[in-house]
């Protein structure tokens, strides 16, 4: 399964390096059960931290504003 996604500039954010979420989510998620879930809040995360850890699961040390995200109810929200 693969989701396109249209990258916008932001150039009011400075000093972020622009990566790809979409890619960098659709690789993240290629192993969910729920692909579609995964994604919009692989996507959601990656946004807001520009970073997505390496790999289908795991490595969030690498990414700890990713890591740290939670939901509402306190679960953490990124794949």
């Amino acid at each position: 399964m693969y989701f396109q996604m249209n990258i916008i500039e932001q150039p009011w954010i400075q000093g972020v390096e622009a990566i790809d979420c979409a890619a960098k989510c659709n690789y993240r998620c290629s192993k969910s059960s729920r692909p579609r879930l995964c994604f919009r809040a692989c996507n959601t995360c990656c946004q807001r931290c520009h970073c997505v850890p390496s790999g289908t699961s795991g490595n969030k040390d690498e990414c700890p504003c990713y890591a740290n995200m939670k939901t509402h109810g306190g679960r953490p929200k990124c794949p």
